[in-house]
């Protein structure tokens, strides 16, 4: 079986790789395709992952993202003619591999963990013939998107499967020169450049501020390169240049502070403290985890305490689950025509 991946955000590849893997294992040949953004393309060749790179991020304007949308959706489609046919296409959010698979008439699978991303489910959840998201999204919250009939649950989180066979690795405190005697904070940016501009006019920028002025050892994981910039012209953080091993770094940490969601929830998969400082309308996989006292919202800067935590990572406990399980969910599309290479 030929099955087409088309990544197009970083969190995307860490989805997908178990998934690739496992496909290969099974016999069933593999392509994929990537967006330059963020540091998709950098993690597809940290991963060793075969790729070919098709568009870009048009930014973040309305207007922009759709014409982004048809460019891409149609350049995807164009590349799929002439490497195709396949008999499956896979997608974790892309709204431009379910265009490009419809107009193919290629079976596609969408997958989210995220319910109130409107625009982008309405396209996906419509043109997929499968839907796969976690047991905690009540299925009425997705009626309104066509997704209904084609809805596919998993138990857990995501980042429990992908992350079922990672150990970390300490060679990261190493690369980034951290003391893993001293407390370590990771830190991820909100997709506005300016929210946090001057450190000073939000809560995430109060916080960035304070982590500066105590010298704590925080790291930095911007999304631009104005964002670069101006934590650079700051001074005070550790910026990495390149892709490193944010899981490893993550699972050494003693605070995890992230304004998207995939990280919060590695956090929480790996057994390390983490606020959320997201500021838009909750999911309800957030919403089960804030319940569960298993991930803080960030509220007030004076919440925020660097010191070392008792857990060492390999004595923190964790819930690993088979990628295998959710590879079968993504291939629901073909019946029992996937279980065979």
């Amino acid at each position: 079986m030929r099955v087409w991946i088309d990544l197009t955000n970083s969190p995307h590849v860490l989805v997908m790789r178990p998934v690739i893997d496992v496909l290969r294992a099974d016999g069933h040949e593999l392509h994929v395709t990537a967006r330059d953004f963020a540091q998709t393309l950098a993690l597809c060749d940290r991963f060793g992952i075969e790729h070919t790179a098709i568009g870009h991020h048009r930014g973040g304007r309305l207007a922009a993202k759709g014409l982004g949308l048809v460019q891409r959706s149609w350049a995807l489609a164009r590349w799929a003619r002439r490497h195709g046919p396949f008999a499956l296409a896979l997608g974790h959010g892309s709204n431009d591999v379910t265009v490009a698979a419809a107009l193919l008439r290629i079976p596609c699978s969408t997958t989210f963990d995220y319910e109130w991303a409107t625009v982008q489910h309405t396209v996906n959840c419509r043109l997929a013939q499968a839907v796969i998201v976690p047991e905690a999204i009540p299925p009425e919250r997705l009626a309104r998107y066509g997704a209904a009939k084609k809805l596919h649950q998993y138990p857990g989180l995501k980042e429990e499967y992908y992350l079922a066979d990672f150990e970390p690795d300490p060679a990261v405190l190493d690369e980034l020169e951290l003391d893993a005697r001293a407390p370590i904070v990771v830190v991820r940016t909100p997709p506005a450049v300016s929210l946090y501009h001057r450190f000073e006019h939000d809560t995430f920028g109060a916080v960035l501020k304070k982590l500066r002025d105590e010298g704590a050892q925080t790291v930095v994981l911007p999304r631009t390169p104005d964002q670069r910039a101006e934590l650079s012209a700051a001074g005070g953080f550790v910026i990495p240049k390149h892709a490193i091993d944010a899981q490893s770094l993550i699972a050494y940490a003693d605070l995890v502070i992230s304004a998207g969601g995939t990280m919060n929830r590695e956090a929480v998969a790996l057994g390390t403290p983490v606020f959320s400082s997201f500021e838009g309308r909750l999911g309800a996989v957030d919403e089960r985890l804030i319940a569960e006292g298993r991930l803080k919202r960030l509220r007030d800067p004076a919440d925020v305490v660097v010191a070392k935590r008792s857990a060492a990572p390999a004595a923190a406990a964790r819930i690993r689950r088979d990628p295998r399980d959710f590879t079968r969910l993504l291939c629901a599309p073909l019946g029992e025509a996937a279980r065979a290479p």
